[in-house]
C-alpha cells in the first residue's frame, strides 16, 4: 500500500496536477449549482480539451469534476428547493425545510462535511477493494438487480408520511412515467400518444426541474400574489458553522450511508439518485426519528454522504474490468479511449500510474472540495437577500435554459413547465413528488431487469428468483418494510 501511494502521489506532486485537479473540481461544483448541468455534463464539456493533456493529468482532472459535480447540486436544493443535480433530489426533501427554519448554516454545512467525508471513505475502498468489490458487481444478475430496485421503491411508503397510500400512488405516477418511449426489448412505441419527441422517453432532469424548481417556484408566485407583494416570510438564516458536538452525533450515520452509496456505486447502472434514496430510506428507518421530510439534519447526511460514495464505488467496476458504474464514468471511459488507454484488470499492471494516481488524486479532490464549496457557499448565501420576484425570474429562467441544454429539444421546456403544474396540483393534495422521481428512477431499472430474468428462467417468474438467494432476501425485505410502514400508518389512524 505504501508503494502505491508513492506511485500515486508521484502523479500529483506536480503544479500542473495540482492546478488541474482544484480546476475540476472549482467546475464541477460550478456546474453542480447550476440546475440541469450535472457532473456528466461538466465532464463532458471538458472532455475535448483533455486531448493535447497529459493522459493522467486529465483523467485526474476529470475524477475533480466528478466529485464537485456530485456535491454543487446540493446548495441550489438547500436555499432555494431546487436540485441543482438529479442526485440532490432527497437533499431538497429535509434540506429546504432547514433552510426555511432559518438553520441554513447547518444545513450548506452539513452537505458539504458529509460529502467530503462520503467521498473519502469510498477512496479508502476504492484503494483497498478495487478488485475484490468488482466481483460484488459480478454477482449481480437480472434477478438481483431488479430485488435491490425493489427494495429501494419500498421507501414509497415512507415518503407519503401521513398517508402511505399517496406515497404509493406517487410512486406508480413515477413507474408509469418510466415506461413511456420506445420499447428496449420489442422496439415498440409505449404511451407516445403519437407524439414523436416522446419517442425517447421523458428526460430525467426535464421531469426533476418541473417537480422541483417550476413547482417551487409557482408556489413562492402565488403565495407572493395571496399576500399582495409583500415578502412571503422574513427568514433571518442562521450561518454559523456547526459546533463540534453537534457533528459529531451524525458521525455514524454518515459512515452507515457511505457504505450503502459504495455499494450501489459499485453495480453499474444503478448511480448516485438510486444511492440517495436507499441511504435516506434506510437511515431514516434506523434511526427512528419521526421528523423527516420536516428538517431532519439527518435527510441531508445521508443523501449527500451516499451520492458521493458512489464516486469511489463507481471506479470499481471502470478500472477493474473496464465497465463504466455511472454516466460520469462512461465519459471518463470516452477520456481512457482518446488516450488510447483500455481499462480492465491489465490497466494495473500496464498503467498503473493512472488507477493509483486517480486514487489519490481523489483524496486530494474531496479535501479540496471542502475549501471551493466553503467559498461557494458564501457566495451562494447572498441569494437570499435577493428580492422574491427576482429570484423567480433568475431560477425560472436557469432551469429552462439549463434543460435546454441539456436535451437539446424545446420539447423538453414543455416537458418541464407541464411537470411543474403537475407538481403544483400534487403538493395541493400532499402528495410527495420525491416518490415520483423514486418511482420514475427505479421503474426501468426494475422493469428492465425483470424481463430479462424472465427470459434467461424461460417464463418462469418463480424460478427467476428462487435461484438466487441473494435476491430473495432482498424482496423478502422489501414486502416486510412495505407491510411494516402500511401497519404503521393504519395504527396511527390518520386522515386521508
Amino acid at each position: 500500500m505504501w508503494n502505491i501511494l508513492m506511485l500515486g502521489l508521484q502523479q500529483v506532486a506536480s503544479w500542473q496536477s495540482l492546478a488541474a485537479i482544484a480546476f475540476g473540481v472549482l467546475w464541477g461544483t460550478v456546474g453542480g449549482i447550476i440546475p440541469g448541468i450535472n457532473a456528466t455534463i461538466a465532464m463532458a464539456l471538458l472532455l475535448p480539451f483533455t486531448y493535447t493533456m497529459n493522459h493522467t493529468v486529465a483523467i485526474m482532472m476529470l475524477a475533480g469534476v466528478y466529485c464537485g459535480g456530485e456535491y454543487g447540486g446540493s446548495i441550489p436544493a438547500i436555499l432555494i428547493g431546487t436540485p441543482g443535480t438529479n442526485a440532490a433530489a432527497c437533499t431538497v426533501i429535509d434540506g429546504y425545510p432547514l433552510h426555511k427554519q432559518g438553520k441554513t448554516g447547518l444545513a450548506l454545512y452539513l452537505s458539504l462535511i458529509s460529502s467530503c467525508l462520503g467521498g473519502i471513505f469510498s477512496t479508502v475502498f476504492l484503494m483497498f477493494l478495487a478488485i475484490p468489490l468488482s466481483q460484488v458487481a459480478l454477482a449481480f444478475g437480472p434477478a438481483e438487480y431488479f430485488a435491490l430496485a425493489f427494495l429501494g421503491l419500498s421507501m414509497v411508503c415512507s415518503l407519503g408520511e401521513k398517508n402511505v397510500f399517496k406515497g404509493i400512488l406517487a410512486g406508480s405516477v413515477g413507474i408509469l412515467l418510466s415506461t413511456i418511449g420506445f420499447d428496449t426489448f420489442t422496439g415498440a412505441k409505449r404511451y407516445t400518444f403519437g407524439l414523436l419527441d416522446l419517442s425517447s422517453g421523458i428526460s430525467m432532469v426535464a421531469l426533476m426541474m418541473g417537480l422541483y424548481a417550476i413547482t417551487e417556484m409557482f408556489d413562492q408566485a402565488c403565495l407572493y400574489r395571496k399576500e399582495k407583494g409583500v415578502i412571503f416570510e422574513h427568514i433571518t438564516p442562521d450561518l454559523s458553522f456547526p459546533k463540534w458536538p453537534e457533528l459529531k452525533k451524525y458521525f455514524p450515520w454518515s459512515i452507515f450511508a457511505s457504505t450503502l452509496g459504495v455499494i450501489i456505486g459499485v453495480m453499474p447502472g444503478a448511480g448516485a439518485t438510486a444511492a440517495s434514496f436507499l441511504a435516506y430510506n434506510e437511515v431514516k428507518r434506523f434511526s427512528k426519528k419521526d421528523d423527516f421530510g420536516h428538517g431532519q439534519p439527518l435527510g441531508i447526511v445521508a443523501p449527500e454522504s451516499a451520492n458521493n460514495a458512489v464516486t469511489g464505488g463507481a471506479m470499481v467496476p471502470l478500472l477493474s474490468l473496464g465497465i463504466p458504474g455511472s454516466n460520469s464514468t462512461a465519459i471518463m471511459l470516452a477520456a481512457f479511449s482518446l488516450h488510447n488507454i483500455n481499462c480492465g484488470p491489465t490497466l494495473f499492471s500496464t498503467n498503473p500510474e493512472i488507477p493509483y494516481g486517480i486514487f489519490v488524486s481523489l483524496f486530494i479532490s474531496n479535501f479540496l472540495m471542502f475549501f471551493v464549496g466553503w467559498m461557494c457557499i458564501k457566495c451562494a448565501m447572498k441569494i437570499t437577500s435577493l428580492s422574491k420576484p427576482i429570484l423567480i425570474a433568475i431560477v425560472v429562467a436557469l432551469v429552462f435554459t439549463g434543460t435546454y441544454a441539456y436535451s437539446g429539444e424545446i420539447f423538453s421546456m414543455y416537458v418541464t413547465l407541464i411537470c411543474g403544474i403537475i407538481g403544483l396540483v400534487f403538493r395541493y393534495f400532499k402528495v410527495p413528488s420525491a416518490a415520483i422521481v423514486l418511482g420514475f428512477v427505479l421503474g426501468e431499472i426494475m422493469e428492465a431487469n425483470l424481463r430479462r430474468g424472465l427470459i434467461i428462467s424461460r417464463g418462469s417468474f418463480m424460478g427467476c428468483f428462487t435461484n438466487s438467494t441473494l435476491s430473495s432476501v432482498l424482496l423478502v425485505l422489501s414486502i416486510i418494510s412495505i407491510f411494516y410502514s402500511l401497519k404503521t400508518n393504519l395504527k396511527k389512524k390518520k386522515p386521508i
